[in-house]
């Protein structure tokens, strides 16, 4: 058996070949189109909501984000003294903001102040556990962006994705571009769509069509987040982590990773990707292939002793030190930006 992992936890499923002898013989090639048909016949069996309408300017309070729906989701920042930097942080499946708890203390320290947002359904924001729908995330995530720009109209702002949030900001920044300095992708996701095994594909789509509400847990996984278990045991106890995964939350996300995969061939800009060879949830050959999808200024890097969970490992420390250099290079070359308005340059104005 083998386990398709999201963030710490992981789903069982059966091991299939990713080779083909090159002349299928009839009864493959016709299995493979039934394969195809019933994927394609149940891919509106599940459907998930549209992003809600606005009812308001987004906007960040203490310890909430107030999208511009008007649902709360669970915010944390890391301040720095004098920030010469911002990240905006999202993450991964099932994760919340507290997957960076460990990276963003260090990045305070160098002058990066980090702000991470709880996606809807997971952490502390609303209806945890349940899937949001990709139009909901990527305006929520455009909304982010928007209030810390109205926030720090002068400070230079990069967007940091972990996998299935690199999947996040990659397809927002497809469907148009982000209001960013430059975009950090750790470990992206992209290993949905068309990039998963047919047959894969075929049985989540009848599974969570038939029980969209069936939870799978990762307790017999067999595959390993990263090599800091104290920080896998912290997540465990996390009440904020999702534990049981929803099938249709796992179709969710396999079709997120699937855009994040189909925009790393469409999007430009200024890019820093880091991942570790020893990811062992996300294949290391398809983080790669990204990459090198990518246009624009794009610098990689790979960690030999990095997992899937890179900014917890118990090696961290080097790319946790390559994101600060970058951003803060990055910094330095930016122009100060000039608020439009007066109320942009002062939000709380009466």
């Amino acid at each position: 058996m083998k386990t398709l992992s999201f963030s710490a936890f992981r789903l069982r499923r059966e091991r299939l070949s990713s080779t083909a002898s090159p002349r299928l013989r009839p009864w493959s090639a016709r299995r493979n189109s039934l394969l195809a048909a019933l994927a394609l016949a149940l891919q509106g069996c599940v459907s998930f909501p549209a992003a809600a309408p606005a009812s308001g300017q987004a906007r960040l309070e203490n310890d909430v984000f107030v999208a511009r729906d008007g649902a709360r989701l669970g915010l944390t920042v890391w301040r720095a003294k004098e920030p010469a930097a911002i990240i905006a942080a999202v993450h991964g499946m099932n994760d919340y903001a507290g997957a960076f708890s460990l990276a963003a203390p260090y990045w305070a320290e160098r002058g990066i102040t980090t702000y991470a947002y709880d996606q809807r359904g997971f952490g502390r924001s609303p209806n945890q556990g349940r899937w949001a729908g990709a139009p909901a995330m990527k305006e929520d995530l455009r909304a982010f962006i928007a209030a810390i720009r109205r926030d720090h109209p002068y400070t230079p702002l990069f967007v940091m994705g972990h996998s299935m949030g690199a999947d996040v900001v990659m397809a927002a920044h497809k469907d148009e571009a982000l209001d960013a300095d430059g975009i950090i992708l750790a470990a992206p996701g992209v290993w949905g769509g068309a990039q998963m095994p047919l047959l894969y594909r075929a049985t989540l789509n009848l599974a969570a069509c038939v029980a969209p509400g069936k939870t799978l847990t990762g307790e017999s996984a067999g595959r390993q987040a990263s090599d800091n278990i104290d920080f896998l045991r912290a997540m465990y106890e996390d009440p904020n982590v999702v534990k049981d995964t929803r099938l249709d939350a796992v179709l969710g996300v396999v079709r997120m990773m699937g855009e994040g995969w189909d925009a790393s061939d469409e999007i430009a800009g200024d890019f820093l990707v880091v991942y570790g060879a020893r990811d062992d949830i996300i294949p290391v050959k398809k983080i790669r292939k990204a990459a090198k999808r990518l246009s624009g200024e794009v610098e990689t890097r790979v960690y030999e002793d990095g997992w899937h969970l890179l900014l917890a490992d118990t090696a961290r420390a080097a790319p946790l030190a390559d994101i600060a250099t970058w951003a803060l290079a990055r910094a330095d070359r930016e122009p100060p930006r000039r608020a439009e308005t007066l109320e942009q340059a002062v939000p709380n104005l009466p």
